[in-house]
């Protein structure tokens, strides 16, 4: 059983020590000789694993005293290699450094942060130092020098119209592509001022050149100058040179394109169809006439318009004192005997019955406070009914209350009696009763 044991455990440790990933890092310059100032030299990196990448690489910064360093970008030419007779799989990257000082350049050991699979440790391995010589200038001239391998000028025309006429603006543009150079080091050209053309220099488009799998060939630059004609006539754009020295020996170059010339010819701008001929195809003439009843329709709307305008404020007081008409009609209602015969009826149907819509009916009716004073002579047994109503409903010895129906019968027949004659309300400046 220990036998079994023990070889269980070595297995397991071979198995370990065999799925530890191998991570490698290697780094060159290219060009690997002396360069220029000016030119651009490449420090390529490849980090390699034996097995996968679980995640992509951390680059660590690099910075040169007098050089311009742009870092790599976030594309990796991907890589496939034997080493030791084992295959490995890797990514490269790229640093592009251009001196702008002679001197001996030294580039330090960089750590590189990797995280290779089946483990989900991150491994730093560290690059070889590399050195890199930089050369003095081409010439002691102060102008912007274009150091590359090789450069080509190229430039198209492109008229807004054809043939070009007095007005009309023609676009001039120029295309650098700089092998060897960083893009933010390609100068500028120089767009000439033409008597009689109006120059309108446009925003340059600059970019690296791109090599197709990740890596970066050079710079490229794209600029654009339009040129509008004030009036007809002859016009020449110079030619354009490029002066830029080659990174390997400093010899100058130029690189060039021809002159253009332009010709504006006179004439006002014409439209490519005839209106008159469309109108006429179409039946309709090139006039356009109004009938006189459409005259008078539009003067009658306009005078309406101008009288609800000026009457748009007698109109407002007019809808103000429409509700407070409407508001005081309703207030009147509420005050009415009427509205308090209704209440009257309608608290009849309640049990046990109410008898405040009564006593507002009998005072709003006959200006007396209370029940027995609102009867009159000819209304005959509605005192004694009422008398026997409140000993029913109300008295010590109630047993049986009025139905809903014979305290209606009940209030009609004390209705008669106001109806039949009114009784005398207090005068307008009477004392109020004592204790009504």
């Amino acid at each position: 059983m220990m036998r079994w044991a023990l070889l269980l455990l070595i297995g397991l440790v071979g198995l370990a020590n065999a799925a530890d990933p191998e991570v490698r890092v290697q780094a060159r310059l290219v060009p690997d000789t002396a360069i220029m100032t000016g030119a651009t030299v490449s420090l390529e990196v490849d980090l390699l694993v034996d097995t996968w990448f679980t995640d992509a690489p951390l680059l660590p910064p690099l910075q040169l005293a007098g050089a311009v360093v742009s870092p790599p970008s976030g594309e990796a030419q991907h890589l496939n290699q034997q080493l030791d007779g084992k295959a490995f799989f890797g990514l490269r990257y790229h640093y592009q450094i251009t001196p702008i000082q002679a001197q001996r350049f030294s580039i330090p050991a960089l750590a590189f942060q990797v995280q290779p699979g089946p483990a989900s440790t991150v491994m730093t391995v560290h690059s070889q130092p590399l050195a890199f010589e930089a050369k003095g200038p081409a010439s002691t001239s102060d102008e912007q020098r274009l150091v590359a391998q090789q450069v080509e000028l190229t430039q198209a025309i492109e008229p807004s119209h054809s043939p070009l006429r007095a007005g009309d603006s023609i676009t001039r543009r120029l295309h650098i592509k700089a092998t060897g150079a960083q893009a933010m080091l390609i100068p500028p050209p120089r767009f000439a001022e033409v008597d009689g053309l109006k120059r309108y220099v446009s925003t340059p488009h600059v970019t690296p050149l791109s090599d197709g799998r990740g890596g970066t060939l050079g710079g490229q630059r794209e600029d654009s100058v339009s040129y509008v004609a004030t009036a007809a006539g002859r016009y020449r754009l110079p030619a354009i040179e490029v002066k830029w020295w080659d990174a390997a020996t400093g010899e100058p170059h130029t690189a060039s394109v021809p002159a253009v010339d332009v010709v504006a010819e006179a004439g006002s701008y014409q439209a490519p169809f005839s209106l008159k001929e469309d109108l006429r195809a179409l039946g309709q003439g090139a006039q356009v006439s109004i009938a006189s009843h459409g005259l008078l329709l539009l003067a009658l709307l306009l005078v309406l318009g101008s009288l609800a305008w000026v009457g748009r404020a007698w109109g407002r007081a007019g809808w103000q004192w429409l509700r407070h008409w409407r508001a005081r009609r309703h207030q009147a209602w509420l005050d009415s005997p009427g509205y308090a015969w209704r209440q009257a009826r309608q608290q009849c149907a309640h049990q046990p019955a109410r008898l405040d819509g009564v006593y507002l009916w009998v005072r709003r009716s006959t200006g007396r406070r209370t029940l027995s004073s609102s009867e009159h002579p000819s209304a005959g047994q509605s005192q004694d009914d009422l008398l026997a109503f409140f000993q029913a409903a109300y008295g010590a010895q109630a047993n049986h209350a009025p139905g809903p129906g014979e305290r209606k019968q009940l209030l009609q027949r004390l209705r008669q009696g106001p109806a039949a004659g009114q009784g005398s309300s207090p005068g307008k400046h009477g004392l109020h009763e004592l204790n009504p």
